[in-house]
């Protein structure tokens, strides 16, 4: 099993590029975890077709086989100890990898929308993109821990 995070747009805050790293590392000792940045679509495009020209580019990165999840405020939330049981159910049923997806600054395109129906939320509130990457790979690495019934989780 391989955990790929697809994301749209790099990561320019060092200090947030750091703790990404530390996260990436940390998670080696548990699963397969592979980080692909998407180019953020530029050049003065209106929303809608930044949004499909990055759609175009999530879509041509999924492989037959993959479970998709976008990373999405609209999605489904969960307490970290809930995440971890949907992250192990989520493991045992994928046939490939199981790839979660950030989208650029206006989301995701309808043909996006379309392929993958499964969203979870880091939270109601909204984060910047190149935050909302470490949050998520932070409760990514919690979520194996609690798994392992590790110390790192507290409740």
């Amino acid at each position: 099993m391989k955990i790929c995070l697809l994301m749209v747009g790099k990561t320019t805050v060092s200090y947030l590029q750091e703790a990404l790293d530390d996260y990436a590392g940390r998670l080696k000792h548990y699963i397969a975890c592979e980080m692909t940045v998407i180019p953020a679509a530029k050049g003065g495009a209106s929303a809608d077709l930044q949004r499909e020209r990055e759609g175009e580019l999530i879509l041509a990165r999924l492989e037959e086989g993959d479970a998709v999840v976008l990373l999405d405020e609209r999605g489904k939330e969960f307490s970290s100890t809930e995440f971890s049981s949907y992250l192990s159910r989520k493991m045992q049923e994928a046939r490939g990898r199981l790839v979660f997806v950030t989208g650029g600054a206006y989301g995701f395109s309808g043909r996006v929308l379309e392929r993958v129906r499964e969203r979870v939320s880091l939270s109601r509130m909204t984060f910047p993109h190149q935050l909302a990457r470490v949050v998520f790979l932070e409760q990514l690495y919690r979520a194996m821990t609690i798994a392992r019934g590790e110390s790192y989780h507290h409740e």
